[in-house]
């Protein structure tokens, strides 16, 4: 996932404030909640007054003195608060969160307002017809013309009434999704499981024994002479009971906690669904002012899929293709269930899906998934993906010492990328372990942008990636699933593609894409994951050193498809939930939203009894930001499609094929935003996408 931070970079000012300091070495420590107000106040201020210089110039209108104006007025304000709002998912604190909602009206406001501005339209446009407007080729008239249609499409001619309603209604929803996401981090954090009888951890691997332990004892639960483990609801805590644990109880009370998130309290403070349907009616009233059908057709208008019934086409074709080995993927685990305990075939419960799956897969391909994590400590991990980037792409990565104020938790790295001619191309920070005061899942995101300089010269870009990872314990490292070393190659994909653009113009550079194309780079590094040749990187084990042994890589790679449609399914699930919450949102702002979001999607989901709840109240997704995800989700499984295909060209002239690799960087990953995506994959393809390669690696092209 990409976190959308603004773009950034400018001479040093305000030195008094650390927030406004653009100094690329970041001194983290020193941002303090204090601070937050009056650099952000300054910032908006600043900005507010280089919008108005370029709107009531009297000078004749420029190129120059519109467009390239207007791209550099708001960096330092960008700068601020991409560090304001980078410190709030991983270091949220409620003086932190208080200072943060206190400006966050104020800067929706501000953004919202700058296509509104008449005078400001009028100047672009004077701007776009001038003789170096018209003149403008390449990346110049990729910013002209991206420009231009931001602006309209954000209500730039709209009548004054409309525009002033558009910018209430940005403002509104910065504050209600803002909302959403604190009611998510808050539930659940607040629910915690406290076990002290130790037969109930049965079934549990020791990796999940001890770490319960431990998190016990940091909250000061239990004594070495009558232990207690604790639960919650981060990840690497609940999966492995879902997974694993005999205890039927146990499972249940972990997934009872896990679907009321966002739903569910005593005194109701933590339900996001009146926000969601609030979001919704805003979103739609937002796309009607803007003479759009729905919000999805207003989102997608330049996205691969251009039309929400474009996209949702794809999603239901998708469907069809799954449908048939879906359901007898369903009807495969209810009967081995049945068979395991002598009960009647019938549906399973909604909390014994995930543990049935495992002992159905180590059935039938002897193999424990649990058997791969000794074979993936975190650290090493890192160092192969950095050996694999250096053989496909010639990049080096190194880590950087750092005082302990140049960053925001102790765990948290800092590392350097360069070329093979020692070009310092980017930094980013790593920080891969949960925390109460760190938002779930994980993304990446950036804080300055570089790239080319008008003097020939180039500066250096500065990102970030964040996870919740295994952590680990006092007995062992950190030891990661497969599918965790996936997700830390998938987020570094999203770093590359920031770090190596190559766009002289910053707000068209790296992950500025096409939403549906912006997973593409993420989702082709997971293929490195699967091959024997990159897996013998890193995959050591964590005493031994002993690559994984080839009878467990073959039980690895013989279940990669194993409820292959199910787990197609459960994306197709998300995303039809999404498409159809945003073209038919009057259907949802009033009565049971979950009852209403689950008929969407009955059909796309295991069936149980009781039937499981949607995530419509934690999809953060969609609705922990202003747009977002919203109306996007498909894009997971539309980028997929792309980076199947284009993998098939590292398969033909191998997984470290540098050639592939320097093309890639060429055509995809230096490029940004500054041609369409749809021409950007032919460059490299020769040829539109196939979804043939998808189909066929899936185990699904027989349903094609």
């Amino acid at each position: 996932m990409v976190a959308s931070t603004p773009t950034a970079a400018a001479p040093a000012a305000f030195p008094d404030n650390p927030f406004l300091d653009e100094a690329f070495q970041i001194r983290w420590a020193a941002h303090t909640p204090d601070k937050i107000v009056p650099a952000i106040e300054a910032a908006l201020a600043e900005a507010q007054a280089r919008i108005d210089a370029i709107a009531g110039d009297a000078a004749p209108a420029t190129f120059e003195n519109t467009f390239v104006a207007l791209e550099h007025a708001t960096e330092r304000l960008s700068l601020a608060w991409g560090k304001v709002t980078h410190l709030q998912s991983v270091s949220d604190s409620p003086a932190l969160r208080e200072a943060h909602n206190a400006v966050l009206p104020k800067v929706s406001a501000f953004f919202a307002a700058i296509p509104l501005n008449p005078a400001l339209w009028a100047r672009l446009k004077a701007g776009a017809e001038s003789p170096a407007g018209r003149a403008a080729e390449g990346v110049w008239a990729r910013l002209r013309e991206e420009t231009l249609a931001n602006f309209r499409e954000a209500g730039a001619d709209l009548p004054a009434d409309k525009r002033s309603r558009l910018e209430a209604l940005e403002a509104e929803l910065a504050q209600l999704t803002q909302k959403y996401s604190e009611n998510t981090l808050d539930s659940t954090n607040a629910w915690q499981l406290l076990v002290e009888d130790e037969s109930r951890l049965r079934g549990l691997p020791a990796h999940a024994v001890a770490a319960a332990r431990e998190s016990a004892k940091k909250k000061g639960f239990g004594t070495d002479g009558k232990p207690v483990w604790r639960f919650t609801l981060h990840q690497p805590s609940q999966e492995p009971v879902m997974l694993y644990a005999e205890d039927d109880s146990l499972r249940r009370e972990v997934w009872a906690a896990a679907t009321a998130v966002g739903a569910e309290a005593e005194d109701g403070k933590w339900d996001n669904g009146p926000l969601v349907q609030k979001i919704l009616a805003l979103r739609a009233e937002k796309a009607a002012l803007l003479g759009k059908t729905n919000f999805a057709d207003l989102v997608l208008t330049r996205r691969m899929a251009r039309e929400g019934a474009k996209a949702l086409a794809f999603v239901t074709d998708f469907e069809t293709r799954c449908r048939a080995a879906f359901a007898r993927e369903c009807e495969e685990l209810e009967k081995f269930k049945a068979e395991s305990t002598g009960e009647p075939v019938g549906r399973l419960k909604a909390w014994e899906v995930s543990f049935w799956a495992e002992k159905l897969r180590q059935a039938r391909h002897a193999f424990d998934e649990e058997a791969l994590r000794p074979y993936f400590e975190v650290g090493r991990v890192q160092a192969g993906l950095f050996e694999l980037v250096h053989r496909v792409f010639g990049l080096r990565v190194a880590e950087v010492a750092v005082e302990p104020d140049a960053v925001w938790h102790p765990e948290v790295k800092l590392y350097e990328l360069r070329d093979e001619a020692g070009t310092h191309l980017g930094s980013f920070y790593a920080d891969w372990h949960p925390r109460e005061s760190k938002r779930g899942g994980a993304w990446m995101g950036y804080l300055i942008t570089g790239g080319p300089r008008p003097d020939g010269s180039r500066a250096p870009h500065l990102g970030y990636i964040c996870g919740n990872m295994s952590p680990p314990t006092a007995e062992r490292p950190a030891l990661l699933t497969h599918r965790e070393v996936e997700t830390i190659f998938h987020e570094f994909g999203h770093l590359l593609h920031h770090l190596l653009g190559e766009v002289p113009v910053k707000s068209l550079n790296g992950v500025n894409v096409a939403w549906d194309f912006v997973e593409l780079p993420s989702q082709i590094m997971e293929n490195w994951c699967w091959e024997r040749e990159s897996l013998d990187l890193f995959a050591r084990h964590h005493a031994t050193a002993e690559p994984i042994p080839e009878d467990l890589f073959k039980k690895m790679t013989g279940t990669r498809n194993f409820r292959a449609a199910c787990a197609a399914m459960r994306q197709v699930q998300f995303a039809k939930m999404d498409l159809l919450l945003h073209l038919r949102p009057e259907d949802f702002v009033e009565g049971d939203l979950e009852a209403k979001a689950r008929a969407l999607i009955a059909d796309c989901m295991i069936p149980t009894e009781p039937p499981a709840r949607t995530i419509v109240r934690r999809f953060g997704h969609l609705f922990s930001d202003p747009v977002g995800y919203a109306a996007g989700y498909y894009s997971y499984k539309w980028a997929e499609v792309l980076e199947a295909d284009a993998f098939t060209r590292w398969k033909k002239a191998g997984v470290f094929s540098r050639e592939v690799g320097r093309e890639f960087v060429e055509h995809i990953l230096s490029k940004g935003n500054s041609a369409e995506a749809a021409e950007l994959f032919r460059r490299f393809m020769g040829r539109d996408a196939d979804p043939r390669a998808l189909l066929e690696r899936c185990g699904l092209a027989a349903a094609a």
